[in-house]
């Protein structure tokens, strides 16, 4: 059965696109067809897989309006199993698109239905803000991942995204639950980062990714930062590297327990 994924944190700068993008990349490559949804409109995701402007015409802000059915702006990635949904600048212009609207917040909802191809998880990577697209993003959604950068004000903000997937649960999606918290940009030797991680695992060690009894942190790595400037996710540039390994755990341990 699908799962639709969202990665979602109004903060910016946490790593939602970071984690959209090869956590997507490491479930493709367990064999799982997977659909990555950029629903940002500064289209980071798009360009870490290796896609700019000049490669295709139409994106997610021509699906939501009506202009193009999803089918016909799904990109093929480098990896058989990884499609994409691309995004672009003109996004931001969608909230006025969808003044007049009822139900604007099931939108993108309702396009993920016109889908005709079965993919096994739908992952979204979405905007920093809690505006219409990330509210679209969570009411189409099963399950919620939230990045946490494990650096000062981590916590800023967190308390207005739970209360908005409350309210999302009451209203346009009662199925909508946290997948789990995932602490970013570790540094084990930075005390600061040691701090604000105990801090995360004191307020939220129930909602939080484990492994064999272990918290699953994602770390500060060169190899991580590097990976979107060659167009590919981590696990395609250097599998050995600390975070293509912390990303394939993540993916595990998620398909494990939806098993």
């Amino acid at each position: 059965m699908i799962e639709i994924i969202s990665v979602a944190n109004q903060k910016g700068g946490v790593g939602k696109t970071t984690t959209a993008v090869n956590l997507a990349a490491s479930i493709a490559i367990n064999e799982k067809k997977v659909l990555l949804i950029d629903a940002d409109p500064q289209a980071n995701t798009t360009s870490s897989l290796g896609f700019y402007k000049s490669d295709y015409e139409f994106n997610l802000y021509h699906v939501l309006i009506g202009s193009k059915s999803i089918n016909e702006v799904i990109l093929n990635t480098k990896i058989p199993t990884l499609d994409l949904v691309p995004s672009n600048i003109g996004l931001v212009g969608i909230e006025r698109e969808f003044d007049e609207l009822e139900d604007k917040e099931l939108v993108l909802k309702k396009k993920l239905k016109e889908l005709n191809t079965d993919y096994d998880y739908i992952i979204i990577d979405t905007p920093p803000t809690l505006g219409i697209i990330t509210i679209n993003a969570l009411s189409a959604s099963d399950s919620v991942i939230i990045p946490v950068q494990t650096e000062y004000f981590a916590l800023e903000g967190l308390g207005q995204l739970l209360q908005t997937i409350k309210l999302l649960r009451r209203t346009k999606n009662p199925k909508l639950k946290i997948k789990g918290i995932l602490p970013t940009m570790y540094t084990k030797s930075n005390n600061l980062s040691k701090q604000v991680l105990h801090d995360i695992i004191k307020h939220f060690r129930d909602n939080m990714f484990k492994t064999d009894d272990k918290f699953i942190v994602i770390p500060r790595n060169v190899r991580l930062a590097e990976a979107p400037s060659f167009g590919m996710p981590v696990i395609s540039y250097d599998v050995k590297s600390s975070g293509a390994i912390a990303y394939e755990l993540l993916a595990k341990t998620i398909l494990e327990n939806n098993k």
